[in-house]
């Protein structure tokens, strides 16, 4: 039975699961400890448990019904994605949430589990070869579509992450390096071009050389590269047609100290609460920027301090070794998987993990924009969590499955 069980589970996945999770509410009860905010800390619970639910009914589910739902439920979160624009929850300034009595539920983070099922769906089918430039249109269409309806709510931080999880699906695929470089530069471009002519110069000077070694044809890369110099001279029109918080975000991640009791405010206290944990940590409900509250909603997207700083650098380092524990397991289950639509799943599912651990680790100490993304099975948010643990059971019926054609 023993043999079975372990032929059959991924333990390592499931060990770092567990693990994340039980930090997660650990962080949370001490971050709300001394807020008053108790709460939030029982909802996250019942989240726990609602997920350790979904997680075992995504294990179970057999790999062909899984392929037969996957576009239906990708379009049943399209239409969730409308009506939460029109009847939704408008919280600081997003109209993303729907409210069920005590509870919020967040249609663009299930969104994302049903957009991975239908690029997975599509891009396993026998006709489809990434390594052609037009085969990667549907695939765009169907990761636009969700993506565009995010940012009306708006939501930046969530739309970012899909596209985290369409870069590595279409490199497993087999899509063209050209193909991907052209997708990857008018981000560094842009992004070069705020912070400096010379980094600008010196971006389009690499970007061009690149494109051309990995050029499909001449004409191709010569449109390719006329964009990123427009997208380059574009950038500071953009930026002032953003809206003023997204304004002060971009300046934040440039210059932290530039507002230090405005903008920049949440990354400097951040930074300090990680600094000041030492290699031990203050101890459990010891750590003073935690429990003075120095960090406003600490419980949401800078939960990472609390750990940080209460349990200090040997507390972060066992956060990081179990995520990448979970990052390697994906990519593995995706390797040894045989049937093309639980690989695609596979890689898909741990890119979106990819992206959240790398932006929102990144924001609390001041290497990323501060772009509200949560941090899987830390943050507080009962979509949030579930949405993960749906992701899990995916990885894990995936890897049960690995055998099958």
């Amino acid at each position: 039975m023993a043999s079975y069980l372990f032929e059959r589970i991924d333990v390592r996945t499931l060990v770092a699961t567990v693990g994340l999770v039980v930090i997660g509410l650990i962080s949370i009860y001490s971050a709300t400890y001394d807020a008053k905010m108790s709460e939030l800390y029982m909802r996250q619970l019942v989240s726990a448990g609602i997920g350790v639910v979904a997680l075992v009914v995504a294990v179970l589910i057999p790999s062909r019904t899984l392929q037969r739902i996957s576009l239906p439920s990708y379009f049943l979160s399209l239409l969730l994605l409308v009506t939460v624009l029109l009847i939704g929850k408008q919280v600081s300034g997003s109209t993303s949430w729907f409210q069920i009595g005590p509870f919020s539920l967040q249609p663009s983070e299930f969104a994302k589990v049903t957009t991975v099922l239908a690029l997975a769906v599509h891009l396993s089918r026998s006709d489809v070869n990434l390594s052609r430039t037009k085969d990667t249109l549907i695939p765009g269409l169907i990761l636009i579509a969700p993506v565009v309806l995010i940012l009306r709510q708006p939501d930046t931080g969530t739309a970012m992450i899909f596209f985290g999880m369409f870069l590595p699906i279409l490199f497993w695929g087999g899509s063209s390096m050209f193909t991907l470089l052209a997708l990857v530069s008018p981000g560094v471009v842009a992004i070069a071009a705020l912070i400096g002519p010379t980094p600008f110069f010196i971006s389009i000077l690499g970007l061009g050389a690149l494109l051309w070694m990995t050029k499909k044809n001449t004409i191709s890369a010569s449109v390719v590269f006329s964009f990123l110099v427009l997208v380059g001279i574009s950038v500071q029109s953009i930026h002032g047609g953003l809206k003023p918080y997204q304004q002060k975000r971009i300046e934040t991640f440039l210059d932290p100290g530039a507002d230090p009791l405005g903008a920049g405010y949440n990354v400097l206290q951040s930074k300090i609460a990680i600094g000041s944990g030492g290699l031990f940590g203050k101890g459990f409900l010891e750590g003073t920027q935690t429990q003075l509250n120095f960090i406003p909603a600490q419980w949401t997207d800078f939960i990472f301090c609390v750990p940080g700083e209460e349990f200090g650098f040997l507390g972060a380092a066992i956060i990081i070794v179990m995520f990448a524990l979970l990052l390697f397991g994906g990519v593995r289950i995706a390797t040894v998987v045989k049937n093309p639509f639980g690989s695609f799943v596979a890689i898909g599912v741990t890119g979106i993990f990819a992206t959240h651990i790398f932006m929102n680790i990144g924001m609390a100490i001041g290497l990323a924009p501060v772009v509200g993304i949560p941090l899987p099975f830390l943050s507080y948010g009962g979509s949030a969590l579930i949405a993960d643990m749906i992701m899990i059971g995916l990885l894990l019926n995936v890897y049960a499955h690995r055998k099958e054609y």
